[in-house]
């Protein structure tokens, strides 16, 4: 087992699966929550993929919050309250909360329980399955050297078009190995324009900021509680209550940026530092903020799109030389730099399918700009979409 991939630290997570967490301690702690996995890549997994997944989840309910990683989320991030931190010094991963099975060669994982203890699993197991899905089908990646000087290419490339860039890449990345390699080369020279990662763990190792916004999870269960209609403003209403104006990027596409931006009114979008872009065409995404900005007398120039959809050079060249003296842009970056490494990608998700609360199960749906990244059973979704007259 020891040749398998584990999860070093508890901190071995995207910073908003934190951040929501806490939010939902304080205001949702008794909802629970189911996921699944979504196999949009059609992926065929190798004999016995379920029962290694399974014994590497079982060793992930060892982890605890060290004293050092405890002092660390204290002075790098100080919104999130000491009953929050105390919280997270006892949690431990209970295995019970997911269940693994394969049949042929295709696997299901299916997570439940209190939606405060089971968000964390998501980004973890992702990573997990990448890894091992590369390991037991013996794929080899191209050697380090070549990975580090491509890293560095990059960086090249990004100083001369003068813009931010962030590191997101944990759950799809090839292994633990190639993102601490990365972010070796991505935090070496101190760069200005490196804003950080997304991964808290190797934040910690690194000493630099982690960021993030919300998962799309935050808003669905709104729309669960809330009605489709008014998900989005609820979902970002409750998050200025928790956070008063820190953590200031917003995600606009769970049911649309056409619906986000109808729920965007003017007070939420003067408190709001920018907006998360991560899916459908994004000229067309920055050519709406701006519109939207500018009819409520507010000045683009002071407001951030940070971009996170399948991010490239290429594709980030092209985007920021049209945000230019329009909107300031922010590039999250994941699979490009942690796995790019000479093989075909995953394309796999985990998303939460249920939300229980007022003594019921209650479906819930993603409508994304792009059909293909929508998520939800199909009489839901038909029903979101005639509610939302889409």
């Amino acid at each position: 087992m020891s040749n398998f991939y584990v999860i070093s630290s508890i901190l071995d997570n995207d910073f908003y699966k934190f951040t929501m967490q806490n939010a939902v301690i304080k205001l949702f702690p008794s909802v629970k929550a189911r996921y699944e996995l979504i196999n949009r890549g059609k992926h065929f997994f190798p004999k016995n993929f379920a029962n290694i997944m399974k014994e590497t989840i079982n060793i992930m309910s060892d982890l605890k919050l060290s004293d050092k990683e405890k002092i660390f989320l204290e002075k790098s991030c100080p919104y999130l309250d000491s009953s929050y931190l105390n919280f997270l010094k006892e949690y431990q991963y209970n295995p019970k909360e997911v269940s693994v099975s394969q049949t042929g060669e295709n696997i299901k994982i299916r997570i439940e329980g209190l939606w405060y203890r089971t968000i964390l699993w998501e980004v973890p197991l992702m990573a997990i399955i990448s890894e091992l899905y590369y390991k037991l089908i013996g794929a080899k990646c191209i050697p380090e050297d070549i990975i580090i000087s491509s890293t560095k290419e990059k960086l090249i490339f990004y100083k001369k078009l003068e813009v931010k860039i962030g590191e997101y890449g944990t759950r799809r990345r090839f292994s633990y190995k190639v993102q601490n390699l990365v972010l070796k080369v991505l935090t070496e020279e101190k760069l200005p324009f490196f804003i950080g990662t997304s991964n808290v763990h190797f934040s910690h190792i690194f000493s630099i900021n982690p960021i993030g916004t919300q998962g799309h999870e935050w808003i669905m269960f709104h729309a669960a509680k809330y009605g489709l209609n008014i998900a989005d403003r609820t979902a970002m209403e409750n998050w200025l209550n928790i956070y008063k104006g820190k953590l200031g990027i917003i995600l606009s596409d769970t049911y649309t940026s056409s619906i986000f931006f109808k729920n965007f009114n003017k007070k939420l979008s003067n408190f709001f530092k920018g907006i998360r872009h991560d899916s459908g065409d994004p000229i067309v995404f920055i050519k709406k903020t701006i519109k939207h900005y500018k009819k409520l007398g507010i000045n683009p120039l002071e407001k951030i799109i940070v971009f996170s959809d399948n991010l490239t050079p290429k594709k980030v060249a092209y985007i920021s030389s049209f945000c230019k003296k329009k909107i300031i842009p922010f590039f999250g970056i994941g699979t490009n730099f942690t796995n790019d490494v000479g093989l075909p990608t995953m394309n796999l998700v985990i998303k939460m399918v249920e939300t229980f609360f007022d003594k019921k199960w209650i479906s819930v749906v993603k409508l994304s700009n792009v059909k293909e990244k929508s998520t939800g059973r199909k009489n839901m979704l038909i029903l979101a979409r005639k509610n939302l007259h889409l």
